[in-house]
């Protein structure tokens, strides 16, 4: 007897194990008709599978199976059947309007969820729920009404505000992404970063940010003391490029709340990034006033002369301006003494003196007085040794400069300022015609940790292989190496002369593209935009095989963002950077341009 009941515990164990084994054969079976679009036999196996186990697992593409066949009574048999079973779950009910939208009843389909969203009860779970099934079914404005509804039925205006933020920022509803980061401002001001963060890739023009300011400024009326509203708009000044408006917020910040300077000190540097040099001098001047003892002085009074500097090179510039500035530095380093603080401000005088005052012996004796200071950091050291090997190549003192940029190799080896060094003395020895030397340190430089030594090495070492084929070309190549040398000691004209004696005597020469881009070079210099232009367009047009093609195109766009204030023409030549030269090293700045200009994030 007991061997009788063993034997049918085990069979009814196996029949029970066979059903298993062949439900979840018919469960792998349904899903690989599901995925391959299969759908009448998807919706047979599901309807059997459904119909055994009620699983909610297989409901969903069991409906799904039935629209898309087209078999709407039968969609919504199943349906309304769950619907009746468990009234409380919003995937049935919402399914049921679904169904009535697909068989193309419209109104019936809007009928049935407005009565859905008039009964909502008053439980935050369910809300959520209910317009997460909106969601689901792609019902997105009827999501939105329920987190809508549900707030006015929990009497709370502060419920479901980063659901709505989700679904306004993928509806790109910017009004009313707007006007929901407005309130969730008031009492989360944390979230700032993140509110910049998704409204600077959801508006996409001036007009999208006017709105943000327009919000801005009626939230700021009616609550002056929420600093957060003043913080975003100080934010969106930046965004339109309105300097001037963002200089005026933050200085009354600092005054209203009596700080220390360190808002405006951090516009100042967002300024600079920008290039508003004149808005970033006006800044850090309103530090200056606030005392030597601030500590912000100091470093204020630095980037002054540096923004001042940058105005003045890169404009049309007097001596007397020059002289101007070089007087700032001096009066600076008279102020605070030759150390660590005024190592970037000796160094940049330096740099004024040798290559706009002709004054190498000065800037000599400064770097070298600059590296006698104890304790400087790596970065220091590096950056000044660079500086003066450069400087001895101005003063014509060239073992001098592979000397000291041979130590930095050896210093640094294998790190960025060892193999730009050691670029710099390929330079060194391209300039004096070793050509073979040269190209020998170039090729080892093309697997440099920096992808634009690597290109700049690649570059110059294709430009030597290429015209030392000939005596002509190799003739030709040390002219253009001798006026490489005149552009580097910044005289200009006497490089031009040379470029045009090139062309002249060897007009079919292979460097013709690189005369161009020379010579554009230093029309941009000169400020000659349009002749830089014009020398630019030739390459893209003429040689876009060849190695400028990328650099040209990326020259344009900087010339007409930074120099012509045209951000159309600008965003184009960015565009077409980023299309036809997708392995460019420049391709990652250009995108960075590309989107500011579109009206990304700044800062």
């Amino acid at each position: 007897m007991i061997k009788f009941k063993t034997a049918v515990i085990i069979g009814l164990m196996l029949v029970s194990f066979v059903g298993m084994a062949q439900e979840k054969n018919n469960e792998i079976l349904a899903a690989q008709y599901y995925q391959s679009g299969d759908f009448e036999k998807a919706a047979v196996l599901y309807q059997n599978l459904f119909n055994k186990s009620k699983s909610p697992i297989y409901y969903e593409p069991l409906i799904t199976s039935l629209l898309k066949l087209k078999l709407y009574d039968e969609a919504e048999k199943v349906a309304r059947k769950q619907h009746k079973i468990d009234p409380e779950n919003a995937m049935y009910s919402i399914d049921i309007g679904k169904i009535y939208q697909e068989r193309g009843q419209a109104e019936k389909a809007a009928e049935w969820y407005n009565n859905i969203l008039n009964d909502l009860p008053k439980n935050e779970f369910i809300i959520r729920d209910l317009a997460n099934n909106f969601y689901r079914i792609e019902a997105y404005d009827y999501a939105i009404k329920a987190f809508v509804n549900g707030r006015k039925i929990l009497k709370n205006e502060s419920a479901f505000a980063f659901d709505l933020i989700s679904l306004y920022r993928y509806r790109k509803d910017k009004v009313m992404l707007i006007y929901e980061y407005m309130n969730v401002l008031s009492t989360n001001p944390e979230i700032l970063n993140q509110a910049e963060n998704i409204l600077s890739s959801t508006l996409e023009d001036n007009d999208d940010y006017d709105i943000l300011k327009n919000s801005l400024l009626k939230r700021i009326q009616k609550d002056p003391q929420n600093l957060v509203y003043t913080e975003l708009l100080t934010w969106q000044y930046i965004q339109q490029k309105e300097f001037d408006s963002a200089l005026r917020q933050t200085v009354a910040l600092d005054r209203r709340f009596k700080e220390e300077g360190e808002r405006v000190y951090e516009l100042a540097a967002l300024l600079i990034e920008n290039k508003a040099y004149d808005q970033a001098i006006e800044a850090l001047n309103y530090l200056l006033k606030k005392g030597t003892s601030n500590k912000y002085y100091i470093p204020a009074k630095i980037n002054i002369l540096s923004s001042q500097n940058k105005l003045v090179v890169a404009g049309t510039f007097s001596k007397q301006d020059l002289l101007s500035l070089e007087k700032g530095y001096k009066d600076l380093l008279n102020e605070f003494g030759e150390n660590l603080n005024t190592a970037f401000a000796i160094r940049q005088l330096a740099n004024l003196q040798a290559f706009y005052l002709d004054n190498t012996d000065s800037a000599e004796a400064l770097l070298e007085r600059l590296l006698a200071i104890p304790n400087l950091s790596a970065s220091i050291v590096g950056q000044t040794k660079l500086d003066l090997g450069d400087i001895y190549i101005l003063s014509g003192e060239m073992w001098e400069a592979a000397l000291i940029y041979g130590q930095l190799e050896k210093q640094f080896a294998n790190e960025p300022f060892g193999q730009e060094a050691k670029f710099r003395n390929s330079k060194l020895s391209y300039y004096q015609a070793d050509f073979t030397w040269a190209k020998a340190q170039l090729d080892i430089l093309k697997g440099s940790t920096s992808q634009l030594i690597a290109n700049d090495a690649m570059n110059l070492s294709l430009l030597i292989s290429d015209n030392l084929q000939t005596a002509a070309d190799t003739q030709a190549l040390k002219k253009i190496a001798l006026a490489d040398l005149y552009i580097f000691k910044n005289q200009q004209e006497k490089a031009l002369l040379i470029l045009d004696s090139i062309q002249q005597k060897f007009p079919s020469s292979p460097l013709i593209d690189d005369i161009m881009m020379n010579r554009a070079k230093i029309f941009l210099k000169k400020n000659s935009y349009q002749e830089s232009i014009n020398e630019l367009k030739k390459i893209i047009e003429n040689y876009s095989f060849d190695i400028w093609a990328d650099d040209a195109i990326f020259m344009m766009g900087d010339i007409y963002e930074t120099k012509l204030n045209d951000p159309v023409k600008a965003s184009q030549f960015y565009q077409q950077l980023i299309t036809d030269f997708p392995g460019s090293v420049l391709v990652t700045e250009a995108r960075k341009r590309f989107r500011n200009l579109r009206g990304d994030k700044l800062g």
